[in-house]
């Protein structure tokens, strides 16, 4: 009994010092200078093959996600909705078709064109489809994947990626609904190979079974000292959001235990349980989809579209993985890029292993709620742009 109380005494003593440590650390204040980045910008301009889309992440495929990738390294770039057809004379040749997801792989860390190859699958016609359709005990015949965030887990070297499952409805203000959050692995890390896959439904979905929706896979942080992170603590940080005011949760697990859902916790505000429902926000106003990366000075930097979809590129600044988060820190305003009040920006994210030394690659999306008939005059409208955050 004195044995287990005295280790009760030291982990609580090591809580209330790493409360401690937090609590002194700097959350509101950074210095820094941004600008465009349009050498990465222009890399996703095209007009064959693939010549548009969205929920951009970037995955290396070495599995070293803190740092940069080397020149040799191998990048997965995945996409959810895409556009794949021909533009000629700045119109889109008929016969283009929208597909849900895509992937492409870079080779190095620049951003050369002839250095990308993109990846969809074809339909039984030999026209272009989705590169992932979901096929788990829980999906039903209409459902599509749009794409979560991903890692490499070095322990099988397996990429994994979370698979939203999306269901087009007559209710609603978008036509669309998320209905279940999947798990995609893919074997082979630098090596994979897209017939290599392998389809989860997992219990990272949740609903009151009215509006009040979140899902895990919106980013994921992997503090493991394999993948370079600065502070290892050999956890893979996921993080989810959930309702109208985007509000931030955070789970955890080993990389050993990844595929094993009943070994995740969750943090509750004070500590880590096993109960998804006890999930409690950490932050709000961040976007659906989200990066968490290391700072150089030993912060975190959360970035994300203020409030989801605004014209604001925001960025949080936390004392960990887990946070305290400090206040939205201003980062781009984007209205430069709305050429119409039809266009829409959304879902910023950072790219720290295509990112140089003190700096933060970030992207960020352009969309049209009129979209065809803006695309039939803008066929490039709809891809990511990117920022370059330079630190002090």
């Amino acid at each position: 009994m004195r044995r287990i109380t005295l280790v009760c005494i030291y982990i609580c003593t090591a809580l209330l010092q790493a409360h401690a440590q937090t609590k002194s650390v700097d959350l509101t204040h950074l210095q820094f200078t941004v600008e465009e980045a349009p050498e990465w910008s222009a890399l996703l301009k095209r007009n064959t093959g693939w010549f548009g889309g969205d929920g951009i992440y970037t995955i290396p495929l070495n599995g070293v996600e803190s740092r940069h990738t080397g020149l040799n390294g191998k990048t997965l770039f995945i996409f959810s909705d895409s556009m794949i057809g021909e533009i000629r004379d700045n119109a889109m040749v008929p016969g283009y078709k929208m597909i849900h997801n895509s992937a492409a792989i870079l080779e190095g860390n620049k951003p050369i064109k002839d250095k990308m190859k993109f990846y969809w699958g074809t339909d039984a016609n030999g026209k272009p489809e989705s590169l992932f359709i979901p096929a788990t005990p829980q999906t039903a015949p209409s459902d599509y994947y749009w794409l979560g965030d991903g890692f490499v887990n070095q322990v099988n070297n397996a990429t994994y990626i979370f698979g939203y499952r999306v269901r087009n409805v007559s209710t609603g203000a978008f036509g669309f609904r998320e209905v279940g959050n999947t798990l995609i692995k893919i074997q082979g890390g630098a090596q994979m190979s897209f017939k290599e896959v392998k389809q989860m439904d997992t219990p990272f979905y949740l609903t009151d079974g009215k509006d009040d929706i979140g899902s895990f896979g919106a980013g994921v942080y992997v503090n493991t000292k394999a993948a370079g992170a600065p502070k290892p603590d050999g956890y893979i940080y996921i993080y989810g959001v959930r309702g109208m005011a985007k509000n931030l949760l955070v789970a955890r697990v080993l990389p050993v235990n990844f595929e094993d859902f009943k070994k995740w916790d969750y943090w509750d505000g004070t500590a880590w349980v096993g109960d998804i429902d006890k999930a409690a926000p950490v932050t709000n106003s961040v976007s659906n989809e989200l990066s968490v990366s290391a700072l150089p000075d030993g912060r975190y930097a959360l970035v994300f579209q203020h409030g989801g979809m605004s014209t604001t590129v925001g960025m949080r600044i936390g004392a960990s993985p887990v946070g305290p988060f400090g206040p939205v820190i201003k980062l781009w305003d984007c209205k430069p890029d709305l050429a119409q009040k039809t266009y829409v920006v959304y879902n910023a994210k950072a790219h720290p292993t295509l990112s140089k030394p003190g700096e933060l690659l970030i992207s960020y999306n352009i969309n049209s709620v009129e979209f065809i008939k803006d695309l039939e005059a803008d066929p490039n409208l709809y891809r990511p742009r990117f920022i370059r955050v330079k630190f002090r």
